[in-house]
């Protein structure tokens, strides 16, 4: 099964675009794992609430085809705001190589909306180039999304993606 996650920095579009892509595909879609946990923290998170939440964005994902972010997302974090990561987040992005895995990297290539959650609105193109790498790191298939037209490119390198994938079965 192909697994299409949608990543990227802070308000650079990620949930907007799974939304839209949930509906066109009629699929259902793994949410964010991380806004409902900190939503429900009566304090501010620290560090060891990353592997908390890398564990719940973890069950969440199983059976899903569409993602909205992932692990990397929770290293990248915890890299970036505390100069680590926990080992066991990253032990399972290196078992995550062998699945068929998609990425759509949102440029942050739109204007920042605050929330209570995001931190790094002047961070995003470092951020974005870090994801970048990431993924290059890993080996993971990527489509960067930019522009106004984002969720017709992310339709059509879905359909592409997919059609590649099946004459490869």
């Amino acid at each position: 099964m192909l697994k299409t996650i949608i990543t990227g920095p802070e308000s650079s579009g990620k949930t907007t675009l799974c939304k839209a892509l949930s509906k066109h595909f009629n699929l259902p879609f793994s949410k964010e794992y991380a806004r409902g946990y900190l939503d429900k923290l009566d304090r501010d998170y620290i560090k060891d609430d990353l592997l908390s939440i890398a564990q719940g964005q973890l069950e969440s994902e199983i059976n899903s085809q569409l993602l909205d972010t992932d692990l990397i997302t929770i290293k990248i974090w915890s890299e970036y705001k505390y100069g680590s990561c926990d080992k066991w987040i990253l032990d399972q992005i290196e078992k995550q190589k062998i699945e068929k895995r998609f990425y759509l990297l949102c440029k942050p290539d739109i204007p920042w909306q605050a929330d209570k959650q995001r931190e790094n609105p002047n961070d995003r193109e470092a951020l974005f180039k870090i994801y970048k790498q990431e993924l290059e790191n890993l080996g993971h298939s990527y489509f960067i999304v930019e522009g106004e037209n984002r969720e017709q490119s992310a339709r059509d390198r879905i359909r592409l993606k997919i059609r590649v994938t099946k004459s490869r079965n």
